[in-house]
């Protein structure tokens, strides 16, 4: 059976500030490094493709473990297992700024990923554990608004300190708010009681790794394409998605309740159209940092002034939509921010050379403002339709969606950069087929987010507070 609505923990206060910043770090460092990416180049000498690979392997890691952590947290503890990630994640940003080639960088780079799955894959949950479902949108839209908060500050410090400082510096000032966010972490870890909805139950060790290997298979095939290996680990990933799904409709206890997907649309199509979204959008920052800073000249702490325009519509307005889900269907507020996403996404297709930068930001406020009435409602949505035992699960695939969508992106990104200007240093006489992978790599994302929409639309009906439509694998 369902088990019932707990009271809300008596220290929900202190939850909420623990994951609101951990929820601001990790947007920030990987914004704010955005905007270091041609001086690390620089530093490195390593050419474009190698270049995403610095942002690249942060969400490959994070994206393969996202859910076994979720699964493990439920099990063991999501606050002991957001301690450890913030601790890990500490850890790997201190090496990140001490990194004395790109490979090493790249390397720590997973381990911060993995760090940063420990605590993607429990921070939702944890929040969501404290408080009662009338008031669930609104402490996520005040989450979601942490995280554009720091999306929204990472490119401006991020500009500014490569410029001063150079980029090691971002990675430092990470590890100071990183020291932060761990204090926070055990103090919730020591403090706020843990419930265990579905202790007793063995952690589906088999299944795991299927899952961490076929998501390896098909991330990283991405990355080889157009080339044949690429073709070959998606066919195998694709392969390994069909032996995950099968193990788990055996397994008493599985990683990911396959009937939360079956017997669920608004869990199943507000994860696919969150995955849809993150693919769209992802890459923006990164491409539109290049654009500024080779195809424009303009100095990294101007770019990163620019950027900010996205992500400070998203801070805004991120609370009032999670309020706003809390009293009408997430669905539809949801549905008109992905539209509106799909709206800015497809003007930035139209960028030319000498496009003003005003149009650059013009555009970045229509995605934003999108993005913002997208994201908390949508995972007001997804939270809203599991059992509280499954809360773990749920926040790792919201988290898994998210990576996945972001690898995506980032795959998108790098294979056009790949087939337009090559494996080489952008140098001027590139600048025009630079903008011109950009160009289409925007009008790719435009066409995934009338996708979206559909999806998005296609959920059907829930109101916050409504009990989950399935209930969990109890074999």
């Amino acid at each position: 059976m369902i088990s019932a609505v707990p009271k809300p923990a008596p220290n929900r206060l202190a939850v909420l500030i623990g994951v609101c910043v951990s929820s601001f770090i990790t947007p920030f460092a990987a914004s704010s490094v955005n905007v270091a990416l041609p001086s690390i180049a620089k530093e490195f000498g390593i050419d474009a493709v190698t270049l995403g690979w610095i942002s690249t392997a942060y969400l490959l890691a994070t994206a393969t473990l996202l859910l076994p952590f979720g699964r493990l947290a439920d099990l063991r503890g999501r606050t002991g297992m957001f301690a450890c990630g913030s601790t890990v994640f500490v850890i790997s940003t201190t090496l990140a700024a001490i990194s004395t080639s790109a490979p090493m960088l790249i390397a720590v780079r997973v381990l911060q990923g993995i760090g940063g799955a420990m605590v993607g894959g429990t921070g939702t949950a944890i929040l969501v554990s404290a408080y009662p479902p009338t008031e669930r949108g609104k402490v996520l839209g005040i989450s979601v608004a942490t995280v554009y908060t720091g999306l929204s500050a990472g490119p401006f410090v991020g500009g500014f300190l490569t410029e001063q400082l150079g980029w090691r510096a971002v990675y430092f000032s990470v590890v100071l708010l990183g020291l932060i966010g761990l204090g926070l972490a055990v103090v919730i870890w020591r403090t706020v009681p843990e419930t265990l909805d579905a202790s007793g139950e063995k952690f589906d060790v088999l299944g795991g790794i299927i899952y961490s290997l076929t998501v390896l298979a098909v991330m990283y095939g991405f990355t080889l394409l157009p080339g044949w290996d690429g073709v070959w680990l998606i066919l195998v990933g694709a392969v390994g998605l069909v032996a995950f799904v099968a193990w788990e409709l055996r397994e008493k206890s599985p990683v990911l309740d396959i009937g939360l997907f079956r017997g669920n649309a608004v869990f199943a199509f507000s994860n696919l159209a969150a995955l849809i979204n993150y693919s769209a959008t992802f890459s923006v920052s990164f491409l539109l940092s290049l654009y500024l800073q080779y195809a424009k000249g303009i100095r990294p702490e101007i770019a990163g002034l620019v950027l900010v325009a996205s992500p400070a519509m998203q801070a805004i307005f991120s609370p009032a939509a999670g309020r706003l889900s809390d009293r009408i269907e997430p669905r539809v507020v949801a549905s008109i921010g992905m539209a509106l996403t799909a709206t800015g996404v497809l003007l930035l297709a139209l960028l030319e050379s000498d496009s003003p930068v005003g149009y650059v930001i013009a555009c970045l406020a229509i995605l934003g403002f999108g993005f913002a009435l997208f994201s908390s409602p949508n995972t007001n949505a997804i939270m809203s339709a599991v059992d509280r035992r499954s809360y773990g699960v749920a926040s790792a695939t919201v988290g898994t969606m998210r990576s996945l969508g972001q690898m995506l992106s980032m795959a998108i990104a790098m294979l056009l950069l790949s087939v337009y200007v090559g494996r080489v240093a952008i140098t001027p006489e590139y600048y025009r087929a630079l903008v011109t992978s950009i160009k289409v790599a925007f009008g790719i994302s435009g066409v995934l987010c009338v996708g979206g929409i559909l999806s998005s639309l296609a959920r059907g009906k829930m109101r916050p507070g409504d009990e989950p439509r399935v209930q969990p694998n109890l074999q």
